[in-house]
């Protein structure tokens, strides 16, 4: 089979990298925020019982999107790798096997068992040695268990959880690709006139509320891929929405998503807003939790594409810790609020230098992987590439920018009639 495309030269569409950037910034935010929530989570502070009632509204401004917008930029990334490089879709997945599967891989063996030490420690009674405990773990020992928890699946994914549906949807689009190449394309060009005028934000919100009020109910979140189908029916579409936003036949989409940028931050402002003011649990809360999931990622890709559209040596530094940052960063966050717990710190006090730490230690875990070439591609690196300049992390490899070819520059075209 001919290769998907060639690796035609194309200016970098440096907002992807600074997007990236910042979804794992909130992200990592939100894992330590978890600390100091009612909300089921591997370890929790002491001050939790006294400080979630005002910390959750918080977590709320992010909750509802944050993960739906990485699969999107993930979408973008994965399709502009293949435009980019000339590699069959066998090929290209094979590469992308290799990029997300070995830190999954490395994450479940290496990185996530002290996570579930402290988990079973703090909520389970366990007594035992981390030593005697990675014999449970790595024997799929079942039997930490509890009436609110339920029981523990050992070993387990964690937060890596994103690397196995990545790769799962990333799969699909090489099938597809394989057995019509044309029909990405296609898909594409009927995307500018599906989603025109107010389609670009009434559609999709109506396929999030939708999904959300039917298949939710019934299969809840679980992150464990097989019987995870609503989360499937949120983050598939994402992907796949962002795989045709890097096509050429859908380049119209940009401006409307710089045009609307305005209304829907407005909109996802007004639906938090609503979420944190209605009852959790009530019906209809799954109304504004579908608006603010659908219009915050059109008002982050519309502000990012007007006003990060910028390079700077911090840009490439950043976008290659991302990976690695990603992979460590829950563990270190974890260890932090089991040693900042003996110290009785007051919860703010507690709270910043739980940041401070979760960020310096994962950039200390970056900087060291960096530099050991066996290390690399277990944490998503390039190998033998010590500090490489491009697009990496849990979404892209270096190398890929928003658009291939004449793609780019018909988006940098249309973006001139476009107020920023």
């Amino acid at each position: 089979m001919e290769p998907t495309s060639s690796p035609a030269a194309a200016p970098r569409e440096f907002f992807i990298d600074w997007l990236r950037i910042a979804a794992l910034g909130l992200l990592i935010l939100f894992h330590v925020g978890m600390a100091y929530t009612s909300w089921n989570w591997h370890v929790k502070s002491a001050a939790a019982a006294d400080v979630a009632a005002a910390v959750e509204p918080w977590m709320r401004l992010t909750a509802p999107w944050r993960m739906t917008l990485l699969f999107v930029v993930s979408g973008l990334a994965t399709s502009l790798m293949l435009q980019r490089r000339a590699v069959t879709p066998g090929g290209w997945l094979r590469q992308r096997a290799r990029r997300l599967l070995l830190p999954l891989l490395a994450g479940v063996v290496l990185v996530v068992p002290p996570q579930s030490y402290f988990e079973v420690r703090q909520f389970h009674g366990y007594a035992g040695s981390f030593i005697d405990f990675l014999a449970l773990y790595f024997s799929a020992y079942g039997g930490f268990c509890s009436a609110l928890r339920g029981c523990l699946i050992l070993p387990t994914w964690n937060h890596l959880w994103f690397l196995l549906y990545l790769f799962a949807y990333t799969a699909v689009l090489a099938w597809v690709l394989r057995r019509w190449p044309g029909a990405v394309d296609r898909l594409a060009a009927r995307a500018p006139s599906s989603l025109a005028g107010a389609g670009l934000l009434a559609w999709p919100f109506a396929w999030f509320a939708v999904t959300r009020a039917t298949l939710a109910p019934i299969f809840g979140e679980t992150h464990a891929f097989f019987d995870d189908l609503f989360l499937h029916t949120q983050f598939a579409p994402a992907f796949a929405l962002g795989v045709l936003l890097a096509r050429r036949p859908a380049a119209a989409l940009w401006p409307r998503l710089q045009a609307q940028r305005h209304l829907a931050l407005a909109c996802a402002l007004l639906a938090w807003g609503l979420i944190v003011a209605t009852t959790p649990g009530a019906a209809w809360r799954l109304l504004p939790w579908s608006l603010m999931q659908w219009c915050a990622i059109v008002a982050a890709l519309g502000y990012a594409r007007c006003h990060l559209q910028r390079d700077s040596a911090l840009r490439a530094r950043l976008s290659e810790a991302v990976f690695p940052v990603y992979v460590l960063h829950q563990t270190v966050t974890v260890l932090a609020v089991v040693l900042l717990a003996r110290w009785r710190l007051p919860a703010a006090a507690e709270a910043g230098l739980l940041v401070v730490l979760t960020f310096g230690l994962s950039w200390a875990g970056y900087e060291l992987v960096r530099r050991m070439a066996r290390l690399r591609p277990w944490f998503g690196l390039a190998e033998g590439q010590e500090g490489h300049e491009g697009h990496a992390g849990p979404v892209a490899d270096p190398g890929a920018g928003l658009g291939a070819g004449q793609g780019a520059a018909e988006m940098r075209a249309t973006e001139s009639r476009v107020s920023t």
